[in-house]
């Protein structure tokens, strides 16, 4: 009996701290130079679901903040490769980084498959 009180004990206490937040933040690197290029980052990064972002152009870091209901990182990371960014997972699309303003044309990196 003694037992059984303290796995219910813990149980609830598990239940109680339990949080099923759908919020999550999530940082990843997207290459780029400029405030035009944080304008359009940030810009391909715009869904349902996509709470906060965030592109800083001195540490080339996206901050993202989203509800995983609705959208996931793969996705996020996806819509700005599609707008011509690489990042750490996805070459940007070839045609929109061609249509990039120059400045915001970086130094390409050859694609590696991880």
């Amino acid at each position: 009996m003694k037992h059984l009180c303290f796995f219910v004990t813990l149980l609830l206490s598990f239940s109680a701290c339990k949080t099923d937040k759908p919020e999550r933040t999530d940082t990843f690197k997207v290459w780029g130079n400029c405030e035009k290029c944080k304008a359009n980052i940030e810009t391909a990064a715009t869904a349902e679901g996509i709470l906060e972002k965030n592109w800083d152009v001195e540490s080339k870091l996206m901050t993202v903040r989203f509800d995983t209901t609705k959208i996931n990182l793969n996705t996020i990371e996806q819509l700005i490769a599609k707008a011509g960014y690489d990042d750490d997972l996805y070459y940007g699309d070839d045609y929109a980084y061609g249509k990039l303003d120059d400045c915001c044309q970086y130094e390409r990196k050859p694609f590696e498959l991880k």
